[in-house]
């Protein structure tokens, strides 16, 4: 059996060339190779190769002034226009907790990174984008018309790197992991569960337990988790825009988590995708790629913390909403009600 070729950048350019209105991504798709690799043929003409080096980004980025943050997984793209600040970096997290623009940034996963320009004759569109080792998209920053170019090109200088082949290695996939027969011990789940103080414990729980998210909830017992219809995103976000109800929305990577604090208004379904498209907030929901909505409580020193999660074909999660919350004050209670009250999935009903 004979292996295909992999496309070389002059092959992947003619293909963009024969397809000036494909998506990135679904190019990409189409012709077997990663964005980055799509992205990094460039190198040479109008992309310029730049380290990734996540923290020296975000240090970099507040005088520039406002642009649009935009994070993505294979199911959701979270975009948050506005100015870049309050940053704190880290060797394994950082973080960005800017009125608009609020980041959990994983340094390590980083691995490429490219300055790209495109000009359609009029306009000329300038960003700089990340990929991880496998040439998934990390994080992204597009310029705005009000973005500062001097600040700009003073950033990327400060990441310039000699190496500017459009060639770019990337990792092959991690095999997809068989199904997970590990037996959980619901008693100590539940003893572990029952006694958070912080929702941020949770993590550390399924690590020392071996579990996965979706096993987690499947054994904890209706009264923390139980699942919901497949429509109930959906309604959430209609119910939440109708009623005005501040949310927090978190869409993520394993390099990057983007998340939306406050009120949506502007939902706009179109076809398999769920739209928001407000001021300074676009979110792009692949509604047809959700397999299972859960809702989560979770308990915490303020009383308990309620979250709508929707996970993929894989066992991914794809999103996760919560009522706005500060530290230290109780959950919402018209959050709380909004999720309590979405349906349940039919064999659940009872519960």
């Amino acid at each position: 059996m004979t292996t295909p070729t992999r496309p070389t950048p002059a092959d992947i350019r003619r293909a963009r060339a024969d397809n000036p209105k494909m998506r990135e991504r679904d190019l990409a798709l189409q012709l077997g190779v990663s964005e980055a690799e799509l992205v990094g043929a460039y190198c040479g003409e109008s992309v310029k190769r730049i380290r990734a080096d996540a923290n020296a980004l975000l240090l970099g980025l507040e005088p520039v002034g406002e642009v649009m943050a935009l994070t993505r997984n294979d199911s959701a793209v979270h975009e948050k226009i506005g100015v870049y600040g309050n940053v704190r970096t880290g060797e394994r997290a950082s973080v960005v907790l800017a009125k608009e623009i609020d980041l959990r940034v994983f340094p390590s996963v980083w691995a490429h990174g490219f300055s790209v320009e495109k000009s359609d004759g009029e306009t000329v569109r300038r960003s700089l984008q990340f990929f991880d080792a496998r040439g998934e998209a990390v994080h992204k920053v597009h310029l705005r018309p009000s973005s500062d170019l001097a600040a700009f090109r003073k950033l990327e200088e400060s990441l310039a790197t000699d190496d500017q082949s459009p060639e770019v290695n990337v990792s092959a996939p991690t095999p997809k992991a068989e199904s997970d027969s590990t037996v959980v011990a619901v008693d100590d789940l539940r003893e572990r569960w029952t006694t958070m103080t912080d929702v941020h414990q949770f993590s550390g729980i399924l690590r020392s337990l071996k579990l996965s998210r979706q096993q987690a909830l499947r054994a904890i017992g209706h009264d923390y988790a139980w699942q919901l219809d497949g429509d109930s995103v959906t309604a959430m976000m209609n119910n939440a825009a109708n009623e005005q109800i501040p949310i927090m929305c978190f869409v993520g990577n394993k390099g990057c988590i983007q998340i939306h604090s406050g009120p949506v208004q502007t939902i706009k379904p179109m076809g398999p995708w769920l739209n928001v498209m407000d001021p300074t907030f676009h979110l792009h929901l692949r509604t047809d790629h959700i397999r299972e909505v859960w809702a989560v409580r979770k308990p915490n020193t303020d009383g308990r913390v309620t979250s709508i999660e929707a996970y993929g074909a894989e066992g991914e999660l794809i999103i996760q909403f919560f009522g706005l919350r500060k530290e230290g004050r109780a959950e919402r209670d018209d959050w709380r009600m909004l999720a309590e009250g979405l349906p349940r999935q039919r064999e659940q009903t009872a519960a």
